[in-house]
């Protein structure tokens, strides 16, 4: 670009410096993400993944997975906080792929903002690079958008996607579910990335500030509800690999709640009632209810509640699973017991996200 028409840019809000300045500042987190099968580095127009090594497949299916992380950006936009929010973006994108069995391979991110902060969007690219490090992912690509005029100068959006690979006759789904399957849960780190628009609207109507500290919150209000979401990839992948075939279905508990993720991964005819009294929802959810002056239970349709991840598994493989999984930090339990037995299924949760899976329901009181 010329030096005129750089400047003619700048005049209408766009600064390709601050953008060359924030490649620079992220470089050495993206490049710590590449294995050998990157070629090419960063800043090619295209991220470059040998896929020779999906030779060694017999029937090699892609997986992909794209997400972003809703309105929680507006919190760390608040606190001026941007290091967690990319294991958010990961987290929300790779651990989807985890659930049909597929090993990540690679991810690109995207940023959109109103104006180019280096240091800002340098932290950003480093939480994602950092996230997709510790699931096995690399991150090949990216880009950053300067909106100006669409976007305030403070403002900003992410978004990613990621392709992985399963072998076709180790895909994980609602094919693999039988009747007297176990459902395992996996404990959240929190909120993760999903109802902040009702989180935000609880504290509006309360006028509570992000900055506020409360002792009920553990601290300042938006560092709590900043707290990244919990990855499942690694622990799950090398529990496959330990345990092949102990694990039939996987549910991420994302948008919609226990009930509708874990319907989507049952199949026709099978339905599931999760026991509430195996599990005490943590602070944050009970403290955000009472102040909304609702009840838990009206919310398990836009919050995890503590459960991360659902598994389906034989129950002759439970234990092993619980344990596999707990030993790497994923806190797992027993939730439920999947039943073709027929009933009334009034009161279940049926056809979620559109697929026409099984039905759940939660029962029981939350354990105090």
């Amino acid at each position: 670009m010329t030096e005129s028409a750089s400047s003619s840019y700048a005049a209408a809000g766009v600064d390709t410096a601050a953008g060359d300045l924030a490649v620079e500042l992220m470089k050495s987190a993206v490049a710590a993400t590449h294995g050998p099968n990157v070629l090419g580095g960063v800043g090619g127009f295209a991220g470059l993944w040998d896929a020779s090594a999906l030779t060694a497949y017999r029937k090699p299916l892609l997986a992909t997975s794209t997400d972003g992380v809703g309105t929680k950006v507006a919190i760390a936009q608040a606190l001026d906080s941007h290091d967690t929010i990319g294991q958010d973006l990961v987290a929300m994108v790779v651990d989807d792929i985890v659930v049909v069995g597929a090993t990540p391979l690679f991810m690109t991110d995207y940023i959109a903002c109103g104006k180019v902060h280096p240091q800002r969007i340098a932290d950003i690219v480093r939480g994602i690079a950092e996230a997709c490090a510790a699931t096995g992912t690399a991150l090949v690509g990216g880009e950053t958008a300067e909106h100006p005029g669409l976007l305030g100068p403070d403002d900003y959006d992410v978004a990613g996607a990621a392709v992985g690979v399963v072998e076709a006759d180790e895909v994980l789904g609602p094919e693999r579910v039988t009747n007297g399957d176990v459902v395992l849960a996996m404990a959240s780190s929190g909120l993760h990335s999903n109802g902040f628009s009702l989180v935000r609207h609880i504290l509006a109507q309360r006028s509570i500030s992000f900055h506020d500290e409360l002792a009920e919150f553990g601290g300042v209000v938006g560092r709590t509800l900043l707290e990244p979401t919990r990855l499942y990839t690694g622990p799950i992948l090398e529990a496959l690999r330990e345990h092949p075939g102990a694990i039939h279905a996987l549910s991420h508990v994302t948008g919609g709640g226990i009930a509708a993720n874990l319907a989507r991964v049952l199949p026709q005819g099978a339905w599931v009632e999760v026991d509430r009294s195996t599990w005490s929802p943590p602070a944050v959810f009970r403290v955000l209810a009472d102040l909304a002056g609702d009840s838990l239970e009206s919310t398990e349709g836009t919050w995890n509640l503590g459960l991360g991840m659902l598994a389906v598994v034989p129950a002759e493989h439970a234990s092993a699973i619980t344990a596999a999984l707990t030993t790497r930090g994923l806190p797992t339990w027993q939730v439920g017991v999947v039943s073709t037995a027929s009933r009334e299924l009034n009161g279940f949760e049926q056809g979620a996200k559109g697929v026409d899976g099984g039905a759940v329901r939660l029962v029981g009181g939350y354990a105090s």
